[in-house]
């Protein structure tokens, strides 16, 4: 285990001393102690929550080992407390293992080695306090912190009740809630919407949550996700509306794609806003089951309400799904206005009573993953008072970038035939309800049809549809401070999403930090190398509470989890730089630095019909043909390898490469790979149990599996690092169509998707040109000839 903790606060000892008070660690008793042996016995029986006598206390305290021969209790009794006894009981408290994790006969070594904090003498009553402070906010074998364990064991269970305003340690919030009494309401916000057009603003279902200790006037901030699946989903309807992907590439006319919108049409009657007859702060509907998000429910127990809608619609909503129209964000924009006191609810769909969130503090922040992530970075561009954070996790940030790729359609790493209109019906989940869905199935249909004609799956371009669902356009509007976390190893919300947000807030007023993972589509709140729940404790109680934790800067600018080894993190602050870049020529077969002579190389698209069957069918058995040299698709791609480096590189931000290449017929696809060949044990694909159910979010509350990133049992050749993929009629822009002449020579620059990637000594970079991409691209298996000039064709990566 390595330990990361980059939320941990290093007060001095003042502080720590009123701080151990406050959660009743300390009091005036134990602070008049002068036996630092006694104190730390008094510390250490504190850790045992669940023990209710002294009895079961003494059964507790004789299973910890305080040396190789002596237990806590029979040390205590005669010796005096030094560092090697307070390490080896404290690595206990922590869950490691004496022998198999650590030696009796030197804790220190594994502290040192696990990354875990400590003092190296102890033998007073300031050091044992400083000590025990430490271990508290220590992790521990799952990765999470002591006193979060604690509190699961039942440390905070008998506190004060009503609890009347949130208890914060080491600049976090602590879980002395009582999530057994949570309140669960349903309210319907009044949008400005009427995407169903029947002269009536559309109302949003929202499903809350908040402490029971708001009734009493507690007034508390909002975690509000924004989940188009909240309210269920329609996957058969969606997997018969999937497009096909053989089909063949076409030529294009020429054209600049014309993305001024049309003067919007007037209606000659407005939508109606609903009479409110009377005002209640009593809800009079509930729910039960939730679609959570276990950082949401981490929450819940420390002073934060929790917040879901899925918006218009969905079941029990109105409205219909735009899928990223500027419609969605209005109504989650709406939501939080409702938070804020600035639009009106109601107490059921049908209902003239308002409902106001009078139990709110008027602070909120958006949280979730992917479609829950987009949503979080589309509201906050439109700078919505009282949204004060997002925290937008695998977010996109242009959809044109979810769903093409300069000038073609590229299906979401997993997904392909998905596209605009099949995940709109996905979440048309209003369509469930089947009286309300009568009221719309035509107007549905034609909305439907609408999105189907608008994405333009024929040509690929960018055109008014995905300018409309760009909200890089809108970034500088934003005054929320924003947390990005993605995957480095995310094909679905592929990194030119977050690396293009991350470019645009640069220049703005705001705090942002960015956290790359070597995940796929994944959450990252329980991994064990990271504290990332104790970081968003850390930044929500800042920004929603207004803690003085000088959270801005203790969380770095940018994290990066390290693809080599495991559980290592890297600290930065940026992404790319411009100024060292690494040049590499063609030549047949091989990237070189050196000048070269001019040569043409050739491969051919097409497969034998036998090959294009299988690897339609195996998207496995295409990427490793892809990469082996001598495979089925030998004449079919060309790999370009360096010489094995003699020095380490860091590769960081977006790889360019320019090509003069032509193609036998008026039309073409080029797909680009960057690769790393080495054999190594690289990190398997997808996070490992470490835990089941080994991280506690509260007291008798949920739980969460511990996982992090192991190195595969088996080597491997080599790994993708990125790829990227163009139109060649869209080799300027990807709404600009040229001509392409067939067999004729052109110059053009693209850029693949970013990345960060360490490239070890010994290791090759290989650059594989290729046209059909089984796993993205439509499949025609044409015959085109492709042929690079490699005198003019030049590989740049930014490294350092």
């Amino acid at each position: 285990m390595r330990n990361n903790q980059f939320a941990r606060l290093e007060p001095d000892l003042a502080t720590k001393i009123t701080e151990l008070k406050r959660i009743k660690f300390l009091n005036e008793s134990l602070l008049q102690l002068t036996d630092a042996t006694k104190l730390w016995r008094a510390l250490v029986i504190k850790a045992f929550p669940q023990a209710k006598t002294l009895a079961v206390q003494q059964v507790k305290l004789a299973g910890l080992a305080a040396t190789a021969t002596e237990d806590f209790l029979q040390f205590t009794a005669h010796a005096t407390v030094n560092s090697v006894a307070f390490y080896n009981v404290a690595l206990q408290l922590l869950d490691f293992t004496v022998d198999s994790d650590f030696s009796l006969a030197d804790p220190i070594t594994f502290c040192q080695k696990a990354n875990l904090p400590y003092q190296n003498q102890i033998d007073n009553c300031q050091s044992v306090i400083s000590a025990w402070y430490d271990l508290l906010n220590a992790s521990n074998q799952q990765g999470q912190v002591l006193l979060d364990r604690l509190a699961g064991d039942g440390y905070f269970a008998d506190w004060p009740q009503p609890v009347t305003q949130p208890l914060f340690f080491n600049g976090k919030a602590q879980p002395v809630f009582a999530t057994a009494k949570l309140r669960y309401e349903t309210v319907y916000v009044e949008t400005e919407l009427d995407t169903d057009q029947d002269g009536k603003f559309d109302l949003v279902k929202v499903d809350l949550i908040r402490p029971a200790e708001t009734d009493t006037g507690l007034k508390v901030p909002v975690l509000f996700t924004a989940s188009p699946y909240n309210q269920g989903t329609n996957e058969k309807n969606a997997e018969q509306l999937m497009h096909k992907m053989d089909v063949p590439l076409q030529s294009k006319q020429p054209v600049i794609e014309n993305l001024t919108a049309a003067a919007n049409v007037t209606t000659t009657t407005e939508p109606i806003s609903r009479e409110i007859t009377s005002t209640t702060t009593i809800a009079q509907e509930t729910f039960t089951g939730e679609f959570s998000y276990r950082l949401n429910d981490y929450f819940l127990a420390r002073g934060f309400a929790v917040v879901y809608s899925a918006g218009i619609g969905t079941k029990d909503s109105d409205g219909l799904r735009t899928c990223g129209s500027a419609a969605e964000t209005k109504a989650a924009k709406n939501v939080i206005e409702w938070l804020t006191g600035q639009r009106a609810a109601f107490v059921s769909r049908n209902s003239t009573q308002a409902i106001t969130a009078w139990w709110c503090n008027c602070a909120v922040a958006m949280t979730g993953k992917s479609y829950l992530g987009t949503l979080a970075t589309a509201v906050a561009t439109t700078g919505v008072a009282g949204l004060k954070t997002i925290i937008a996790e695998a977010a996109i940030s242009s959809w044109y970038d979810y769903y093409r790729d300069h000038g073609l359609v590229v299906a979401p790493g997993g997904f392909p035939g998905e596209d605009a209109d099949v995940l709109a019906l996905e979440c048309f989940s209003r369509k469930q309800t089947g009286g309300d869905y009568l009221k719309v199935k035509q107007v549905a249909a034609e909305q439907l049809a609408a999105i189907t004609t608008g994405q333009d799956r024929n040509s690929g371009n960018y055109n008014l549809f995905w300018d409309q669902r760009n909200y890089l356009k809108d970034m500088q509007q934003i005054k929320a401070d924003v947390i990005l976390v993605h995957g480095l190893n995310d094909w679905n919300v592929k990194l030119r999403n977050v690396y293009q947000t991350w470019q645009k807030l640069q220049n703005l007023p705001i705090q942002k930090k960015l956290i790359l993972h070597q995940g796929q589509h994944i959450y990252i709140n329980n991994l064990r190398s990271l504290d990332f729940t104790d970081m968003m404790n850390l930044w929500l109680s800042h920004e929603l509470y207004g803690l003085t934790n000088h959270a801005e800067q203790i969380l770095p600018e940018i994290l990066v989890q390290d693809n080599t080894t495991p559980e290592k993190w890297h600290t930065t602050d940026y992404w790319q730089s411009d100024k060292d870049q690494l040049s590499f020529n063609f030549i047949p077969n091989k990237l070189v630095t050196q000048s070269v002579e001019p040569t043409v190389c050739s491969f051919n698209d097409q497969l034998p019909a036998t090959v294009f069957d299988r690897y339609q069918k195996d998207l496995s058995s295409w990427e490793h043909d892809l990469l082996q040299a001598g495979s089925d698709m030998e004449k079919h791609r060309l790999i370009f390898k360096s010489e094995p480096l003699t020095k380490a590189v860091t590769l960081r931000g977006v790889p360019r490469v320019t090509l003069k290449t032509a193609v036998n017929q008026n039309y073409g696809l080029l797909s680009l790979m960057l690769v790393d060949y080495g054999v190594a044990h690289r990190l398997q694909a997808t996070p490992s149990v470490l835990a089941v159910r080994g991280i506690q979010l509260g007291y008798n509350w949920q739980e969460e599996n511990a996982v992090d990133f192991k190195l595969a049992a088996q080597p491997s050749p080599w790994k993708m690092i990125t790829k990227g993929h163009l139109n060649l009629q869209n080799r300027q822009h990807a709404w600009q169509v040229d001509e392409l002449k067939p067999n004729t020579y052109y110059s053009l620059t693209t850029e693949l998707q970013p990345m960060f990637y360490h490239l070890p000594v010994g290791h090759q970079l290989g650059l594989i040109v290729y046209a059909t991409d089984f796993g993205m691209t439509i499949r025609g298996n044409q015959n085109l000839t492709y042929s690079l000039a490699l005198d003019a064709c030049h590989l740049k990566l930014p490294n350092s």
